[in-house]
């Protein structure tokens, strides 16, 4: 299993980025795919999470209706589009893949077995 996370970068606040996480190698019928950040002296946290047993999301508190989290099946990659980023948003930011995970737990990042190298988000005051 593969996983490529790109599209971060460094913006000012208020603005707007697509991550991108690119999966190969992988032929479960049931998984869910997350959004992890981890900044600086900080736990990794769940971001965002999406299952494909029904199609449901989860989101952090500190990110509902800011983010969304999306997948393109036929390009097998799951996006996340951050808008009206803050300054607390910066963060190394992963995403990754497991089978069969309850849809309620996605965003545990103990749960997940593979990952993706992480894509710098630094947001500017």
């Amino acid at each position: 299993v593969q996983l490529q996370a790109s599209g971060g970068g460094l913006v000012q606040a208020g603005g707007s980025l697509r991550l991108s996480c690119a999966a190969s190698g992988f032929t479960f019928d049931d998984y869910a795919i997350g959004w992890f950040r981890q900044a600086p002296g900080k736990e990794r946290e769940g971001v965002s999470c999406i299952s494909s047993s029904d199609g449901s999301t989860y989101y952090a508190d500190s990110v509902k209706g800011r983010f969304t989290i999306s997948s393109d099946n036929a390009k097998n990659t799951v996006y996340l589009q951050m808008n009206s980023l803050k300054p607390e948003d910066t963060a190394v930011y992963y995403c990754a893949v497991v089978e069969s995970l309850m849809p309620k737990i996605c965003y545990r990042p103990h749960e997940y077995d593979y990952w993706a190298q992480g894509t710098q988000v630094t947001v500017s005051s």
